[in-house]
């Protein structure tokens, strides 16, 4: 697919990854039709947006994904503004450190509605615009917990397993069609999804800062490089690649080593953790 004259619509824009994946997509020329429930950071991403890439349509939309309507009306008004829509990227995502033992049904349901029901919404809502282009791209942003889990992250991981299965499902039932599909497993991004995520301290925010070698920047090119090239599955970062090759080894052991990694003081893990710069 080449992205240049798309339309591409970009949930969590407001932000971090999708921040970085609407300025990048219009740089390349496509039209970008940015959602979030966050009003101020979405008007400073499409006024960046605007400044670098003076050229393209840029359209904002105030959506809460949890609400199928909402994404259901943001749908329309894409095809209302845009004349259509080649890609939807489902990047809107929030996590959560608790047990599970102690993690409230609120809590999972909160999680739960906008990691997995958000990309549920966005496929059923988009997908019908899609098949009315000659090619279509779907690209749900997943986890390296996906194909891990951390301690303490049962609800975020549930629903980056379901959003793996979801994808490779439709990955199955789009066979033939010419609309593709891109499940992206991100390792740890420098962004501020931590700070904004409830039951993480300061301290576990430092610590996220010191393991984050990939930037939103680089991380948004890679995620283009995919849909050019219609890759089903997507790791970012070294961290993504350990993970994946741990699990592909020796996953019964590997779940425990990840376990008790986890619950070392940050000190500690910084040293046994940390990669070097660059992919």
């Amino acid at each position: 697919m080449r992205i240049p004259g798309k339309v591409v619509a970009v949930t969590g824009a407001a932000s971090g990854l999708g921040r970085a994946l609407a300025q990048a997509l219009a740089a390349r020329g496509a039209h970008v039709a940015i959602s979030d429930i966050d009003g101020p950071g979405l008007r400073a991403t499409e006024a960046a947006m605007r400044k670098e890439s003076p050229d393209v349509r840029v359209s904002s939309h105030i959506v809460d994904v949890r609400e199928r309507t909402v994404v259901e009306k943001y749908a329309r008004d894409v095809e209302a503004e845009h004349g259509g829509c080649d890609i939807i990227i489902n990047n809107a995502g929030v996590a959560l450190r608790a047990s599970f033992e102690h993690v409230s049904y609120e809590q999972l349901e909160f999680i739960l509605d906008i990691n997995l029901w958000g990309v549920i919404h966005g496929v059923k809502a988009f997908l019908p615009l899609l098949r009315k282009r000659p090619e279509g791209h779907i690209v749900n942003i997943g986890s390296v917990n996906a194909l891990v889990p951390f301690p303490e992250n049962g609800a975020y991981t549930m629903a980056k397993f379901a959003v793996r299965g979801l994808s490779e499902t439709l990955v199955q039932e789009l066979a033939g069609a010419p609309i593709h599909v891109t499940c992206v497993h991100p390792g740890a991004i420098k962004t501020n999804i931590i700070r904004n995520s409830p039951g993480f301290t300061a301290a576990n925010a430092a610590f996220f800062d010191t393991v984050a070698k990939t930037s939103s920047e680089a991380a948004a090119k890679t995620v283009l490089r995919a849909i050019e090239k219609n890759k089903q599955q997507l790791l970012i970062g070294s961290d993504a690649w350990f993970m994946a090759m741990g699990m592909r080894l020796a996953p019964n052991w590997f779940v425990r080593f990840v376990g008790s990694q986890s619950n070392k003081p940050p000190k500690q893990l910084v040293a046994s953790t940390s990669t070097p710069d660059g992919e």
